[in-house]
């Protein structure tokens, strides 16, 4: 039985007993109340009664002897009317007293009638005679109580025989009372008793049953913790479906759980011990075969060896060997064979199963289950083998031996992971045994020669000093010709860096002059419209000092914008020397300049920065100080500009022969495929021209070319998305010698003045954009109104769009602005009316060519004209524009009167 429904019977049978209880008290109550209700109610009832009749009737008898002593002229019926009023209420209590009264006090209550009634026919004469003036016969009659004595005492005692039966019977009840009460609580007694002994044999029953159970699960668990075998443990026998049956079938699936889990460390610990096992042969192969220079010693010594460690019964080796350009593998050992071998002495390619599994190159597997198969010769006789295994023994992925093993039994897993492990290492050792036995070979030969050289020497002895002679003239014209070869080989190959080098620094300036160009006339543009709006004071607000503040601001740009062309024409470019000054550079100078320098920036950007000297460095070394200093602050600004939290630091360290400093940051990293990149002229890790980052990407470059100059170099190790290490390394004592440049190759200069020449007629706009600008001067659509007309002004920096802003509004012109392509996109869904776009090319996010590209395919902005706005001024930089999507292009630092111009043409074409 189930140990819930053993607690439902036990609690049940006490839940009833106590039921039983409460009913035999309730039935006792009820009893008492009964009697007590039937003593008050009744009994009591009577007694009162009862005693209302003598009271009554002293009433009666008291206004008869008044009535009889009165005056005959007094009236009587008072007297009458109070003894009829009496009368009246003692029928009334005897006939109550008849309906209430039981069996055993009728009879009394009919005497206590009849007494009454004979009373009642003596007062009734008194009052007929009063009524009849005969008060004197009445008064004698009362007075001489001849007649109401016996009526009187008869009608009394009836009235105590009747209140005597009654107290009887409330004695009767009481004593009933206290028997029921009596029987009450013996029968309280009783049940009590009863229902603990029955509660005791419940709760021994139940408590018999949780210990057993409980002893048995805590029995089967000391055998489990004391039980060797793991894989085996004891199971609980389920006697039954309770719960104690459940609990037990729970013990058997934590019992198997720790089964499984046994099992599963036993496999960790064989494949542990297998791992060792086939490591520790891998390394007794190389033992055993170490100084074995033969091909026949080597396969003898394989095939044994492998044979006992697989349990082999039978086995071949099979080496590939050439004769006169035909392939054959040839048997070179045997395992376990007699004077009859079964194995062939040599294989073609192809042939058999051993020339399959030499071409293929595939490990062929044989079961066989008859008896016609390789036999095992052992002392007592022959044993058929069952199991055949073949393996292709390869180098550098070609073929170059064959294992034949024969077993009674299947190669177990590990024997099999062991044989394809070997397999390789097999090939590199017969490899080596070979290319040995070739040297030697060829030793052999060389000695024959030597021998029969000296048998000839005796024949040129006589020509031995012309030769020597000769000898020594073809040497050193020999040397000559290698020097002069090695002389060639070097100019040959620094030419060819010379060469990759020109073609790099082409690329460099060109690029280099593109982005100089576009961060000089950028914050330009602005400077030069807002002064020029000043300056021409159209509203008339400004003093004439004020005015003339304003023209020499416009003055000093157009100044600054003639010296960007003067740098932009290259035939200003001068061929110059890079000059390195070695010095003596401390490190604790070093470390306090740099803290200096980048500790407040740090700060700004809320990093951790640290320049850490180890102990072990020396205090100084020899330097060129300007060129470290611009390395190491180009490194260090590129972590703090990549880096938005954690820490930048920075080592100096020594090793050996090399001072190294490393610059450690949590930034961005860099992918592996970029880290190349990233060293490359105008190149950034993103390789756009979204310049998410600010920068010409020609700082590593810088930096590369300098450590190289100083006799060192930049290693570069980086993880994207957790940080960069960058880490220069140069020699401890930077000599002239070390610091390899004393001036510029005059071919390489050429080449970049050659190079530069090509971008001289691009200082700010390209020479189609000034002969384009000139006609629309004179085209008379140019002088249109441009009141109300809309344009879109997209730029990333807000001072060219405060600038150009301000200069189309003085043409009343309503500008609407963006500061990068994708807010530009929103604003022409916002905005239907817009007729122009002026647009940046270099912004975040989407660049000038994305934007109008995306643009261009909505088909109501297809002929919508955008005017590119671009600070590059490189050749190709309007075609590429106008493949984009732009209708027209002008340059920065624009020219109001030039822009206002355009805007006219194609707003009114």
């Amino acid at each position: 039985m189930k140990l819930k429904y053993l607690l439902i019977l036990g609690m049940g049978s006490m839940l009833v007993l106590l039921m039983v209880v409460a009913g035999i008290g309730l039935f006792q109550m009820k009893s008492l109340n009964d009697n007590i209700v039937r003593v008050v109610n009744d009994d009591y009832q009577n007694v009162d009664l009862v005693n209302n009749i003598p009271i009554d009737f002293d009433i009666i008898r008291r206004n008869i002897r008044e009535l009889v002593l009165i005056d005959n002229r007094a009236d009587p019926s008072s007297y009458i009317n109070s003894i009829n009023d009496s009368n009246t209420d003692i029928i009334r209590v005897i006939t109550t007293l008849e309906k209430i009264s039981e069996k055993n006090e009728i009879k009394k209550v009919a005497q206590l009638r009849g007494a009454f009634e004979a009373y009642l026919n003596y007062e009734n004469q008194i009052i007929d005679l009063v009524k009849s003036k005969k008060i004197e016969e009445a008064r004698n009659l009362v007075l001489n109580d001849v007649q109401p004595k016996p009526t009187t005492d008869k009608l009394l005692q009836a009235v105590n025989d009747l209140v005597s039966t009654e107290k009887q019977n409330m004695s009767s009840v009481l004593i009933q009372s206290q028997n029921t009460l009596i029987r009450g609580i013996i029968s309280f007694v009783i049940i009590v008793l009863i229902g603990l002994f029955i509660g005791i044999i419940v709760s021994s029953l139940l408590i018999r049953s949780i210990l057993n159970n409980i002893d048995q699960l805590s029995d089967g668990m000391k055998r489990i913790s004391s039980y060797e075998d793991k894989l085996a443990l004891p199971r609980l026998e389920i006697a039954s479906k309770n719960e104690w049956g459940e609990l037990s079938e729970s013990f058997n699936e934590m019992a198997a759980a720790l089964e499984r889990h046994a099992r599963l460390e036993n496999d960790s610990t064989q494949a542990i011990k297998e791992k060792h096992w086939l490591q520790s042969k891998s390394a007794e192969m190389l033992a055993l075969f170490e100084g074995v220079d033969t091909v026949e010693k080597f396969s003898r010594l394989l095939i044994n060896w492998l044979c006992q460690i697989v349990g082999a019964g039978y086995g071949t080796f099979y080496v590939l060997s050439s004769e006169n350009g035909t392939f054959k593998l040839i048997k070179t050992a045997s395992y376990a064979a007699d004077g009859d071998d079964v194995a062939r002495a040599e294989f073609s390619p192809e042939e058999g199963l051993v020339g399959q599994c030499f071409t293929t190159n595939r490990i062929i597997n044989l079961t066989n289950e008859s008896d016609r198969c390789i036999e095992i010769i052992t002392g007592l006789g022959k044993i058929t083998s069952k199991h055949i295994k073949l393996l292709p023994v390869e180098f550098e992925k070609e073929v170059i031996a064959v294992i034949e093993l024969a077993s009674l039994v299947e190669f177990t897993s590990l024997e099999k992971e062991f044989l394809e492990q070997v397999r390789s290492n097999i090939g590199i050792i017969l490899n080596r045994i070979e290319a040995h036995a070739q040297v030697q070979e060829l030793l052999v030969e060389y000695q024959t020669l030597t021998e029969e050289l000296q048998t000839q020497s005796q024949e040129l002895q006589t020509q031995q000093e012309e030769l020597k002679i000769f000898h020594e003239k073809f040497e050193e014209q020999y040397k000559e010709l290698e020097q002069k070869n090695h002389q060639l080989l070097h100019a040959k190959v620094s030419l060819e860096e010379q060469a990759s080098q020109l073609e790099n620094s082409s690329r460099y300036k060109s690029e280099f002059l593109s982005n100089m160009s576009h961060e000089l006339r950028t914050p330009l543009n602005s400077l030069l419209i807002l002064s020029r709006i000043l300056w021409e004071n159209n509203d008339g607000n400004l003093s004439n000092k004020q005015v003339d503040f304003a023209k020499t601001i416009w003055t000093s740009g157009k100044d600054l914008l003639n010296l960007i062309n003067d740098i932009l024409d290259l035939s200003k470019v001068e061929a110059g020397k890079v000059s390195f000054n070695p010095e003596e550079i401390s490190f604790t100078d070093l470390k306090e300049d740099l803290e200096r320098q980048f500790y407040p920036i740090a700060r700004e950007r809320e990093l951790d920065f640290t320049i850490e000297v180890n102990e072990e460095i020396s205090g100084k070394f020899i330097s060129d100080r300007h060129y470290l200093k611009q390395i190491l602050i180009n490194l260090l600004s590129n972590a703090l500009k990549f880096t938005h939290r954690g820490y930048v630091k920075m080592i100096m360290s020594n090793n050996e022969d090399l001072i190294t400093f490393s610059v450690i940051d949590t930034g961005i990293g860099i992918p592996i495929d970029k880290q190349e990149l990233i060293f490359e002229a105008f190149r950034q890790a993103d390789g756009t021209t979204s310049r998410n980052y600010g920068g010409t990407g020609l700082g590593l470059s810088i930096c590369r070319e300098l450590a190289t100059l100083l006799g060192g170099f930049i290693e570069l190790k980086s993880i994207e998305g957790k940080g960069s290490t960058f880490t220069l390394l140069l020699p401890t004592n930077s000599t002239e010698k070390n610091l390899a440049i004393s001036g510029s190759n005059e071919d390489l200069c050429q080449a970049a003045v050659t190079l530069d020449q090509g971008t001289i007629k691009f200082p700010g706009t390209t020479a189609d954009t000034i002969s384009g600008e000139n006609n629309i001067l004179q085209n008379p659509q140019a002088s249109g109104d441009l009141t109300g007309r809309v344009v879109l002004v997209v730029d990333d920096d807000m001072r060219n769009i405060f600038a150009v802003s301000a200069a189309l509004e003085t043409q009343n012109i309503r500008v609407l602005f963006a500061e990068n392509g994708r807010e530009a996109l929103e604003k022409l869904k916002e905005h239907y009316d817009i007729e122009l776009i002026l647009m940046d090319i270099m912004m975040p996010e989407l660049d000038g060519y994305q934007t109008m590209e995306l643009i261009r395919q909505f088909p109501e902005y297809a002929d919508i004209p955008i005017i590119a706005l671009t600070a590059k001024a490189m050749m190709g930089d309007r075609e590429k524009c106008l493949q984009a999507g732009a209708t027209d292009y002008i340059s920065k630092p624009i020219v109001i009167d030039k822009l206002i111009s355009l805007i006219r043409i194609w707003l009114y074409r």
